[in-house]
């Protein structure tokens, strides 16, 4: 049996080339971050799946449309909505929000949270903000990494591996999980906003909803084309076994059971003659669609950092950071870090903390990787996301008409 990267369920091969349409100009080569297209320049290119970590960044990036995604849900939402025995719940990324309007001809960059939210409840979605589990992200996250940073200063048998590395991105799980599993360990063990979000949706939200679990749709949108993946790993059924373990016979579910990217919903809300520029602001069902700041910053390259800062600061001191932007890790710098003293109450020390800050990984993440193979690695944490500038330009986001992406370093 040929050994394969992938789980039995999971979501492969959504990436693939179109050979009739692909002039063989190499682009989408330098956008690969596992050197995953195969193909000689003037040639058809093809995409070797089991290398592929479906990030999209290729399809993005092709100059003559030519790479294209294998799977939608777009038709499956569709239905869903217009079923009276299921409450379809959408969980809407903060990259989305201020991306979909390119698709109906508003101003790239504006921020259209409260008319998403109202073309989404006229469409017949509930409101979850991934911002919401974005919040719980960064309390989990951040409270593991102080637990890590204790009882590695405490030497305690068994303290987890530092530097720890941020679990949100996807395409960045897989890429070491299939190129340095050996390093896994130093991978946070909190799940992605969009699985989190999930979760909550079918557990406490099955109460807030007063609607059973496995009547509940749940469907992320993303600016991410590896999201897709993601929610097809057969191990995201937390909310099942939850409720298995309270009494429930049903059969198993998914915690996430569709993921539309930033295009598919511009292309849902068109086919339900939903006008976003139109659409009146609207705020929200339930609690869900309330998060703080740290949450917003998510889908931009840092914003993990410097909530997971912010958080450990407040925990470790009592107080809030005097300045709450941490400047050094924002921009567009391949890899980014920062120094900074905290006085840690518990310990009654000083702390001196370096975290990193890496995007664009393909180019910029496997020195810092041979850095901890090396056990030289300066940092205590360290941010990852595949994408340039992050989640903001992911695989799923509106295509630029000029044939790359917006921060395409060619």
């Amino acid at each position: 049996m040929t050994a394969t990267s992938y789980q039995p369920g999971e979501i492969r091969g959504l990436i693939q080339i179109d050979a009739l349409k692909c002039k063989g100009c190499d682009a989408c080569k330098q956008f690969c971050p596992t050197h995953a297209i195969e193909g000689a320049s003037g040639a058809p290119h093809k995409i070797d799946e089991e290398r592929c970590l479906s990030c999209g960044q290729c399809l993005i990036n092709c100059p003559f449309g030519a790479i294209h995604e294998t799977q939608s849900a777009l038709d499956t939402v569709l239905t869903k909505l217009k079923d009276p025995d299921t409450q379809v719940v959408g969980i809407l990324a903060p990259a989305v929000r201020v991306a979909i309007g390119e698709a109906f001809n508003l101003p790239k960059g504006q921020l259209l949270t409260n008319k998403l939210y109202g073309a989404m409840h006229q469409a017949g979605f509930r409101i979850f903000d991934c911002n919401f589990a974005a919040d719980l992200t960064i309390m989990e996250e951040g409270s593991e990494f102080i637990h890590r940073l204790h009882a590695n200063v405490r030497q305690e048998p068994g303290a987890g591996k530092l530097p720890q590395f941020t679990s949100c991105c996807p395409g960045w799980v897989r890429f070491l999980e299939n190129e340095y599993p050996s390093l896994l360990p130093h991978l946070s063990t909190a799940k992605s906003p969009q699985q989190m979000a999930g979760t909550v949706a079918k557990t406490y939200g099955a109460k807030v909803y007063e609607m059973a679990p496995e009547k509940i749709f749940t469907v992320a949108v993303m600016p991410c084309t590896s999201k897709k993946l993601e929610a097809s790993r057969p191990e995201f059924n937390s909310a099942w076994r939850f409720h298995q373990q309270h009494g429930s016979d049903s059969a198993p579910y998914a915690d996430v059971d569709a993921v539309l990217t930033t295009r598919e919903m511009a292309e849902l809300l068109k086919r339900l003659d939903i006008h976003l520029p139109d659409v009146a602001e609207y705020q929200g069902d339930s609690l869900f669609a309330q998060y703080t700041g740290a949450g917003t910053i998510f889908g931009n390259t840092g914003g993990v950092m410097e909530a997971a800062v912010r958080t450990a600061h407040k925990v470790l001191t009592g107080e809030e950071l005097a300045k709450l932007e941490l400047t050094p890790v924002r921009g567009l710098e391949g890899v980014k870090e920062a120094e900074l003293t905290i006085h840690d109450q518990q310990l009654k020390q000083d702390v001196q903390l370096k975290v990193a800050v890496v995007h664009d990984m393909g180019r910029n993440i496997r020195p810092l990787l041979e850095q901890v193979m090396a056990g030289t690695s300066p940092y205590h944490f360290i941010e990852v996301m595949n994408c340039a500038g992050g989640c903001v330009n992911g695989g799923g986001q509106p295509i630029n008409g000029s044939g790359t992406s917006w921060v395409a370093q060619l």
